[in-house]
């Protein structure tokens, strides 16, 4: 059976490795092999290991993040199976960081436990794809670089291959089963934890192929990136071992705001850091480690501690400057607990989809975790029948919130969009506080643009292609839900509504 996989973050890298043990595997990247956001998590992955913690405690916090909008099936699988996937990552050669015989555990905003394994103290991702990198280039997976997948091919309402445009031009290859694996759309905004090709490849083909899409108004904004041009992402876990954020009169202000001060959720943390930067006049808050040590520091965040550095900080003597940034998409591809989508042969693993299992503000940590389990789950069954019709699980005995379509026709007498203008639009109109009338203006804005003619595309006009389809999608989710949820805020709605505990879809018009 022929398997293309898209994309090679942590879900592609598993999912083509156990693919190719008996299919034909073709891996397409747009970059170099194991360039994602896999490679730049700091944070660590997520698992039970330790004998004082328990699964149910686990599921427990994830619920809790995901503010009423987890699938409880999707989260106890996740959670689950977290044990078993920390095992098998080793056998691929992972080196998780010790405490003599035992994991060397790490505490993140909302968990109850001490539970996130580490590579090489703050490297966690870059360990883990370099692991399954060298295991994929032993398998017989056929790996192009530098190629990126343009469309899926669907013939009679099922997956048939995908379009693909390198140096060599456009070519068509040819699949049984499509596996989309391509991550986030972080350059969707001005601010992003996220690498330059994280431009929402996957989400688009898969809508534009037809597919359902869902909780698009989800994304996660990462309370502390450091306030430089870049905007270098100062772990979680730096709070989790102790740095406080101050505002410039050297106050803790995020002990008056929830109990957990900064390790609360981080929808809670970002918000509270932009309500301190307005009243310093847009000034960024500071991180205050200090009291953690050089030593301590130098040992448990060393790329951090560089990366500082770089910029003439050095966090063992002074605070440091950080403002929240776009970091993760709670929404994407409707799937199931088996990663299968709407459309028969597609497949979708990692952050391109949305399963359940973090429902509206995703738990500290968790996504590695997922990519692993559900890339594991979906490889498992690539051969077995597709269920008819397909069940988005997450319904449950409730429909959707709402039924959303987009349209994909542009006037051809637009201007072409501009993606620095896009992502300061989405940033200023669609970001971590939103309206009823920032909405529409984006809204507005995005439909006086267009996408370049294919003809005269390169990369970078595909992906702005693909930004602006989504720009639309996120932005008309973003203004169906009333109401304030997770990483979703809006001011003009600021409380949340248990009868809007429901997804809302989104697919092509």
């Amino acid at each position: 059976m022929k398997v293309i996989v898209i994309g090679s973050g942590v879900a592609g890298l598993l999912a083509a490795v156990k693919a190719a043990a008996s299919h034909e595997v073709t891996l397409i990247t747009k970059n170099v092999l194991g360039e994602s956001n896999t490679h730049y998590a700091q944070g660590g992955i997520a698992a039970v290991t330790a004998s004082d913690d328990t699964v149910a405690a686990h599921v427990q916090d994830t619920m809790y993040a995901g503010a009423g909008l987890c699938w409880e099936p999707a989260v106890k699988t996740l959670c689950n199976q977290g044990p078993e996937s920390m095992n098998e990552l080793i056998r691929f050669g992972v080196e998780f960081d010790l405490a003599g015989k035992d994991f060397a555990l790490g505490m993140e905003g909302a968990h109850s436990h001490a539970r996130i394994l580490h590579v090489g103290g703050d490297a966690t991702g870059a360990g883990i794809s370099n692991a399954l990198v060298q295991t994929l280039k032993q398998s017989k997976a056929k790996i192009l670089e530098h190629t990126l997948a343009t469309d899926l091919v669907v013939e009679d309402g099922k997956v048939a291959g995908v379009s693909v445009f390198s140096s060599d031009g456009l070519e068509t290859l040819e699949a049984d089963i499509v596996v989309l694996a391509s991550g986030g759309a972080g350059q969707l905004y001005r601010h992003t934890t996220n690498p330059a090709v994280t431009t929402g490849d996957g989400v688009a083909l898969a809508l534009r192929a037809g597919a359902v899409l869902a909780d698009l108004e989800f994304y996660q904004f990462h309370p502390t990136a450091l306030a430089v041009p870049g905007s270098f992402l100062i772990s979680e876990a730096v709070r989790g071992e102790g740095a406080v954020l101050i505002n410039n009169a050297g106050e803790r202000f995020m002990e008056r705001i929830h109990p957990m001060a900064e390790l609360a959720p981080r929808d809670v943390v970002a918000r509270a850091i932009q309500q301190e930067m307005m009243k310093q006049n847009g000034e960024p808050v500071m991180l205050d480690a200090t009291g953690l040590g050089a030593e301590f520091l130098n040992a448990r965040f060393p790329s951090i501690t560089a990366a500082c550095r770089s910029y003439g900080l050095n966090m063992a003597k002074q605070p440091i400057p950080v403002t929240p940034a776009a970091h993760y998409w709670m929404g994407g591809v409707a799937t199931d607990e088996f990663g299968r989508t709407s459309i028969p042969g597609l497949f979708a693993v990692g952050e391109v989809t949305c399963n359940g299992s973090h429902g509206a503000n995703r738990l500290a940590s968790n996504s590695l975790l997922e990519s692993v389990v559900f890339a594991d789950r979906a490889a498992e069954i690539l051969e077995q029948p597709w269920p008819s019709p397909f069940d988005f699980q997450r319904f449950m005995d409730q429909p959707p919130l709402e039924e959303l379509t987009v349209s994909l026709r542009y006037d051809s007498a637009a201007p072409v969009v501009d993606r620095v203008e896009l992502q300061a639009e989405m940033w200023d109109q669609v970001g971590l506080a939103r309206t009823d009338a920032t909405l529409r203006a984006a809204l507005d804005r995005f439909a006086a643009w267009r996408p370049q003619k294919r003809s005269q595309r390169i990369f970078t006009d595909f992906e702005d292609a693909n930004l602006l389809a989504l720009a639309k999608a996120v932005t008309a989710a973003a203004l169906a839900r009333t109401e304030s949820r997770g990483a979703h805020y809006r001011l003009d709605f600021p409380e949340t509504n248990p009868a809007f505990a429901r997804p809302i879809t989104v697919r092509k018009a």
